[in-house]
């Protein structure tokens, strides 16, 4: 079975490498999700899956001051787990 697969530069506990990039496989994940399974994951499943989900879920219309929250209430409790990460989640898309 092919599967289709994008990897971003995210050191564990931090923000992604390169910002850019990362907007970019975000926003093909959330355009994706239209039509399609798509899994999104990384070493622990909750710093930087916790990050990445938050700023999906700011493309799909959860304000962004909310979205760490949202994230907490509907996927981990304990996602999104550093300052830095909680505020690169709530920032509004471009």
């Amino acid at each position: 079975m092919d599967w289709a697969s994008r990897w971003i530069r995210w050191p564990d506990f931090w923000l992604p490498s390169d910002r850019d990039d990362a907007r970019a496989a975000l926003h093909e994940a959330w355009e994706r999700a239209a039509g399609e399974r798509v899994e999104v994951a990384c070493g622990g499943g909750r710093g930087r899956t916790g990050t990445a989900l938050a700023r999906i879920a700011v493309l799909d219309g959860v304000p962004p001051a909310e979205a760490v929250a949202w994230i907490r209430a509907h996927y981990d409790r304990h996602a999104v787990e550093t300052p830095w990460q909680k505020r690169y989640a709530r920032t509004p898309p471009d």
